[in-house]
């Protein structure tokens, strides 16, 4: 049991109409390619690094234009697609860091709310997003695989890809705007290596591009090695990915079952 997989980078703006052009490509790019899930990064829809207005001006409902743009572009491609856009949340004051996950039939498989706000390296996001509670895991199946999702900073807790290969997952999705900063192209590739390493799972890692981001999009085998890789530009990166691999990583290094400890999850601050 396999799927082929790409995963896309690109640069999103404030012009929502051009974001949706650049996703409408890479699903189609994707597609052409022989892809059966496309990966797009964190604020598909809409980005502001600079930070010019409030999340909630440019927000939408989870069923808004940017979800019905997705669902007829999986439906009228025949692909799966996980994208991030900025989620408009009824009767609050901030929006939401949000995945959707859309099915080749145009069906919705599932929502992820980002869980770890990027308050790091001079930057607060939770003083415009709201911080999700804990939930059950994004995780959805496509070809025998076993799709878990996470967003950008989540990379960096341990916890997280755990609690979804916990939950089944043996690839891990992660739709990112990993800002571009001294080491962290490096902490890009050492954190996506290192959470296929210890979770003998699959990485999929999609990254927006410069000039605020890496880039650096790429497919993380169970092993730790790079499948495949975007470089710095706008593309895609593809890789086949297979079941029998992840069960025959887990039986040489069964550090899953050899683990004596538990994920549970924290109060919520």
């Amino acid at each position: 049991m396999s799927i082929t997989v790409a995963v896309a980078q690109f640069t999103t703006g404030t012009d929502k109409e051009s974001n949706r052009k650049l996703v409408t490509e890479a699903v189609h790019s994707a597609a052409e390619s022989g892809a059966e899930l496309v990966i797009t990064p964190e604020s598909s829809m809409y980005a502001d690094p600079e930070q010019r207005s409030e999340p909630r001006e440019y927000a939408e409902p989870l069923d808004g234009e940017f979800t019905g743009c997705l669902t007829e572009l999986a439906a009228d491609a025949g692909i799966a697609v996980l994208a991030g856009f900025t989620e408009l949340l009824p009767g609050r004051s901030r929006a939401s860091n949000t995945l959707v996950a859309i099915g080749s039939g145009g069906e919705r498989l599932g929502v992820y709310r980002k869980l770890h706000l990027y308050d790091a390296f001079g930057y607060r996001e939770s003083e415009r997003i709201e911080p999700a509670e804990h939930a059950e895991p994004l995780v959805f199946g496509l070809g025998g695989l076993r799709v878990g999702a996470m967003t950008c900073y989540d990379l960096r807790f341990p916890e997280m890809a755990r609690s979804l290969t916990d939950a089944g997952a043996n690839a891990i999705a992660v739709p990112a705007a990993w800002v571009a900063g001294p080491a962290k192209e490096e902490h890009w590739s050492v954190l996506a290596r290192a959470r296929a390493i210890e979770n003998t799972s699959y990485v999929l890692a999609s990254g927006q591009t410069g000039p605020f981001c890496t880039g650096q999009s790429m497919i993380v085998d169970p092993m730790g090695s790079v499948l495949a890789g975007a470089g710095e530009q706008p593309g895609i990166a593809l890789a086949r990915l297979h079941a029998e691999r992840v069960e025959r990583v887990r039986a040489t290094n069964p550090s899953l079952a050899n683990r004596r400890f538990a994920v549970i999850p924290a109060p919520h601050t």
